[in-house]
């Protein structure tokens, strides 16, 4: 990864701020975490589509610090901190892959948001596996819940993607 300028590190840090902003403004919240927001996952692909994936896996990755900081805690074990936060978040980074046209960009929210869920999804099967019901497999169970929540935040996100998507392409890097 080459050096980021001051502006990419500017940009990051208000994309960081809008974000964590967002996620105070929540349609529903999960009982054992995850929740659907205002788009708060937006300015992070945005900052990945616009600087690429490495500098947004670590503008992601700030970000899902930031959650974990200033959040609920539903669990202190390190991989929970790993899966459900600083590599969950990291992975919206990958939004920047496909950056050449809007259908691109389509693909890489995508895979930005299908890694977040595939890691929280990790998360549930080792972490949560004894909250899933007495019939059901963990993996079943976790797929279910975060895609509870991860759907329909990502529904939000690739609306608010194609709303803004125009505006954002003519901003100069």
């Amino acid at each position: 990864m080459k050096k980021l300028s001051t502006r990419a590190l500017v940009e990051a840090g208000v994309m960081i701020a809008m974000a964590q902003i967002l996620s105070y403004i929540k349609i529903f919240e999960a009982p054992f975490g995850g929740s659907i927001t205002a788009g708060s996952m937006v300015p992070i692909l945005f900052f990945a589509i616009r600087w690429g994936v490495g500098p947004g896996i670590l503008a992601g990755s700030a970000y899902g610090i930031l959650q974990f900081l200033l959040g609920p805690k539903y669990s202190l074990h390190i991989l929970s901190i790993l899966l459900d936060y600083i590599l969950a978040f990291g992975l919206l980074g990958l939004a920047g892959l496909f950056t050449k046209s809007l259908k691109g960009v389509y693909l890489g929210v995508f895979f930005g948001i299908f890694g977040r869920f595939v890691s929280s999804v990790l998360s549930g099967v080792i972490l949560f596996a004894s909250y899933a019901p007495e019939n059901m497999n963990p993996m079943i169970y976790s797929i279910l819940y975060n895609g509870a929540y991860l759907l329909p935040e990502f529904i939000i996100s690739f609306i608010l993607v194609t709303f803004l998507y125009r505006a954002f392409k003519n901003i100069p890097a």
